[in-house]
Formats: structure tokens, C-alpha cells, sequence
């Protein structure tokens, strides 16, 4: 009996599979999407969780769906319970010989240009391993990082905590670009250009919680300077075919350039340029790492991996020392 009321005030493990779909998606009809469910047995399912919790679990504004204090908690209790029977299946798994699961990473945009080569190896050596990518800008991945959503998470800058392991991956360099006609690449590559006259350009910046938008704004910041942004744009590709169309100048990591077009590109010789951070792999300390996980990491740190440098090392731009 005393089991019977503890379920049916916690949930079941559907409803809050239910509850972890609406809060990835931000809506009843994302999440009935994503679990080929109908809406009314979405909004019934995450009733009879708010009324088992006595208290309700969100709240609605127009369109936009808001967890109350109560939500955020089911929330994060729903990832670890169903986390744990995700690592239950893939240590079962194991058991029979098999290394098989579900390999969860969370990256900043940038980042999306080398991380697929760079596991790719290790998804051909275990075909068995399902590989779930989350994408979005550094205040989105440090967000499902708060709430323990994914084994790994790449950030150029990643947050100041003392909760997270890190490994420094790869350097990343923000380079100048401006259109192949615009007076400050009449010389280019090999004359200088002031930074004080590139800033005076009109600038395209990327949106708040970009993690290049940061390294630009904390590096000119330290120089005393400031862009003159004309326009903010919440996409690299983007930025780049509108610094081809003459709208304007920026900053972009090397790796958004080496990938794609760049045909109506000059990259600038500028003073104090180009901004040079690294590429960090981060995991929280008191989460346990998958089956899956450990092989991922075990893998990464062989010597040699696609040129990477494991020594440890310390990044004067975020201050977080390894």
C-alpha cells in the first residue's frame, strides 16, 4: 500500500517521459508530436503528475509554456531516473558482449564543423552506438548542462564552475573577414590593418549567448575598443553570406570558414587578431558516465587523435585552470 501511494505521487516513468518531451520541445503539441501521442493525452498524462505532486508543474503565457519551481524539480529528478535506466540497459548490454547505447552531446554552434570528423572513427569502430546531437549557442548548451541533459558538452568558453571535468580539444581562431571588394582588404593578407579601423566598420555580430560573441566582446574590451554592429545575426552561415553581400565586417572561428562557402571572402591581417581560444570537452563530476560515455572518452584521449593536444593547461580568456 505504502509503495502504491509513493508511485502515485511521484508519477510513473510515462508521465515523466512525457514531462521531459514538453520541456524539450516547449510545447503540448511538440512533445505529442515527438511521441506519436495525441495533445488531450499529453495534457491528461502531465494532469495526473501535477495533481499526484499537488502542485502544478507549468504555466502558460500565449504560446510560450513556463515550468514553475515545482516543474524545473520534476524535471531534473525525470532526467536522472530515466538516466539511470539508460545506463541500466547499455551496462546489460555490455554483459552480452555488445557496446551499445546512446551517445549524448551537447555543442555550441561552432562547433558543429570538426566534431563530426572527429568521432567519426569511433562510430565506425562501435556501429552498435547511437550518437544524439543537441545544438545551440553557448547560453543554450550551458543550460542543458545545468539541468545534466547529455554525457559531453564542447564549448570554446565554457562556464567558471568547479563541478565540471575538461579537457582542452583543439584551438580555435577567431579570424577578421570582410568582402573581397572592401577598402580594408585592398592589401590583404599582407598588410595590417589597424583594429581601431576595423571596429569603426560596420560590424554583423552575433546574438546574445553566442560564445563568439563573448570572446569578441570581452577581447576588444580589454583593448579599450567596441564594434560598431549594424546588424545581429543568430547564424555563422548567415554572417558569412552577408559579409559576401557587403553588408558589413566580422569575426568568425577558422573552422566556420574551412567549411562551406567562401568564395567572397578576404580574411584580414588585423592587429590583435586573429582572437585564439581552445575547443573544451566538459562532463559534470558527480554524474556518472555511461558505458558508452567512458569508451567515447577513453577513445578521444588516445595520443594523436585528429592532431588534438591533451596537455593540460590553462586559457587566460575564461579563467577556469585544469
Amino acid at each position: 500500500m505504502k509503495e502504491s501511494r509513493t508511485q502515485a505521487r511521484v508519477g510513473t516513468l510515462r508521465q515523466l517521459e512525457i514531462l521531459l518531451a514538453v520541456y524539450h520541445s516547449g510545447s503540448i503539441s511538440g512533445a505529442a508530436k515527438k511521441l506519436h501521442l495525441t495533445q488531450p493525452t499529453v495534457s491528461m498524462q502531465l494532469r495526473k503528475l501535477s495533481e499526484g505532486m499537488s502542485m502544478p508543474l507549468y504555466y502558460q503565457v500565449g504560446r510560450k509554456l513556463n515550468l514553475t519551481e515545482a516543474g524545473e524539480a520534476a524535471v531534473k529528478t525525470a532526467i536522472e531516473v530515466l538516466g539511470c535506466f539508460e545506463r541500466l540497459d547499455m551496462q546489460l548490454a555490455g554483459l552480452k558482449g555488445l557496446m551499445a547505447g546512446t551517445l549524448n552531446l551537447a555543442i555550441v554552434t561552432t562547433a558543429k564543423y570538426f566534431i563530426p570528423h572527429l568521432i567519426g572513427d569511433f562510430s565506425r569502430k562501435f556501429p552498435q552506438i547511437d550518437g544524439r546531437f543537441h545544438v545551440g549557442n553557448r547560453q543554450q548548451i550551458i543550460q542543458r548542462l545545468r539541468s545534466g541533459e547529455d554525457d559531453f558538452y564542447v564549448f570554446s568558453h565554457p562556464p567558471d564552475s568547479d563541478k565540471l571535468d575538461m579537457m582542452a580539444l583543439l584551438p580555435n581562431r577567431l579570424q577578421a573577414i570582410s568582402p573581397l571588394d572592401h577598402p580594408l582588404a585592398a592589401g590583404a593578407p599582407e598588410q595590417q590593418v589597424s583594429l581601431e579601423a576595423f571596429c569603426q566598420a560596420p560590424f554583423l555580430m552575433r546574438e546574445e549567448g553566442s560564445g563568439t560573441r563573448h570572446a569578441i566582446e570581452v577581447h576588444l574590451t580589454r583593448l579599450g575598443l567596441a564594434p560598431n554592429i549594424r546588424m545581429t545575426i543568430e547564424s555563422n552561415e548567415a554572417i558569412k553570406h552577408s559579409v559576401m553581400s557587403g553588408l558589413g565586417v566580422s569575426v568568425l572561428s577558422e573552422h566556420t570558414l574551412a567549411f562551406g562557402e567562401q568564395q567572397g571572402l578576404a580574411v584580414l591581417n588585423v592587429e590583435h587578431l586573429p582572437i585564439v581560444t581552445h575547443w573544451y570537452l566538459a562532463w559534470l563530476k558527480d554524474k556518472p558516465l555511461s558505458p558508452v560515455a567512458s569508451a567515447f572518452l577513453d577513445y578521444i584521449k588516445q595520443p594523436g587523435r585528429e592532431g588534438i593536444d591533451w596537455q593540460e593547461s590553462s586559457d587566460p580568456l575564461n579563467g577556469v585552470l585544469f
